[in-house]
């Protein structure tokens, strides 16, 4: 790899065999390819990885390299991604996969004091008509079952954020479209989630259903236009500072899985902007933890 430096930073490797590949995917990346260069996606990004890993062991018979994403996560969300190298893996993770035998956990910070020290979310999502965006799920009476565990890590405040005062709507229920809850205070609430099904965008229509949205959430946060305004690519710098970070705060920080005998036990830490947000150290003086 030193004869390629653009490539070292394209991923963190967390764990690596001869069937598995996990990785740390960074924010602001997809995992399949829509568009772009050969680095655009986690996908193609794995498979030039493994193809020279495999041109440098200098193999005469070499196996084709393949590349087979177990999992995924959403374009700004960071974390844990397995990637099996080779079908048999593939299809023997996938079916655990299926029948919900693999554990994960994620870290979110979400808008105002979350009140309750734990609990259980449980809500069926469907697609939602209403919207203007059509990747965009709901909670509705006729969707899929979905449930979500919370706990909180820390409830903490920053003053003199550029996004503060900001209005968030409940984007899903439809007993409470178009209800409203504020920011107050700029408080926020560093939270660990388990979720027991794995629903399109689970966690950020729970929480924003919950009046919790996900710090620079952009479909779920209450104004979608934000989200369109980032695919259009039309967001403007104040749009950029009512959202406070750059990308919406979740991260896939465990997984956790037993496969052919043996337990496995992934984790890895949030990127820098997540970290130094809730810590407090982009502005030391304007946190206060409870």
């Amino acid at each position: 790899m030193s004869d390629s430096p653009r490539l070292e930073k394209l991923f963190d490797i967390v764990h690596e065999d001869a069937d598995l590949l996990v990785v740390h995917k960074p924010a602001d990346l997809v995992c399949h390819p829509t568009k772009g260069d050969e680095y655009s996606s986690l996908i193609s990004r794995a498979r030039i990885y493994l193809e020279r890993q495999s041109a440098s062991a200098s193999t005469q018979h070499a196996s084709p390299v393949t590349t087979h994403l177990i999992h995924r996560l959403d374009r700004e969300t960071s974390g844990l991604v397995v990637i099996a190298k080779n079908p048999t893996a593939a299809r023997e993770l996938g079916k655990i996969l299926e029948t919900r035998a693999v554990q994960k956990e994620y870290l979110a910070i979400v808008h105002g004091h979350v009140a309750a020290e734990q609990g259980t979310f449980d809500a069926p999502l469907g697609k939602d008509e209403n919207s203007r965006v059509a990747i965009k799920d709901c909670i509705r009476p006729d969707g899929a079952p979905a449930q979500t565990e919370f706990f909180v890590e820390k409830r903490f405040e920053r003053v003199n954020l550029p996004g503060s005062g900001n209005a968030f709507s409940l984007s899903a229920g439809e007993e409470r479209r178009g209800e409203v809850v504020r920011s107050t205070d700029c408080s926020f609430t560093l939270l660990r989630l388990r979720p027991l099904t794995g629903r399109k965008h689970q966690l950020r229509i729970h929480l924003a259903h919950l009046g919790h949205p996900i710090v620079g959430d952009k479909l779920y946060g209450g104004d979608e236009d934000l989200y369109l305004a980032l695919v259009e690519n039309r967001l403007t710098d104040d749009q950029r500072r009512r959202l406070i970070l750059p990308h919406h705060a979740l991260h896939a920080r465990r997984l956790q899985f037993c496969w052919r005998g043996h337990g496995y036990n992934f984790t890895c830490q949030p990127e820098s902007s997540f970290v130094r947000f809730h810590s407090g150290d982009l502005n030391p003086n304007g946190i206060q933890d409870h």
